[in-house]
């Protein structure tokens, strides 16, 4: 799975994207934090605040709840605002 950070998340985590092997326990984006969270200090300073993060699977918009299924790409951003 492609896992895509964006803005201010990218800048925490240290990376743009990686391709990653979900272990077969995680099964929501929440959980995908989770397991995320466990790989390092800069995984749990982008994700300390689950309020402030948004995310798509597959190029939709979900909620932290939603499942991954057979999802090939997450993507995590900060609220979007216009202008």
């Amino acid at each position: 799975m492609k896992i895509l950070y964006f803005a201010w998340v990218r800048e925490r985590v240290g990376l743009g994207e990686e391709d990653i092997a979900l272990p077969p326990s995680v099964g929501t984006v929440g959980g995908l934090i989770d397991w995320l969270n466990t790989r390092g200090e800069n995984y749990q300073a982008a994700f300390q605040d689950l309020r402030v993060i948004r995310a798509a699977v597959d190029q939709n918009h979900v909620q932290l709840d939603a499942p991954l299924n057979d999802a090939r790409e997450v993507a995590f951003f900060p609220p979007v605002t216009g202008g």
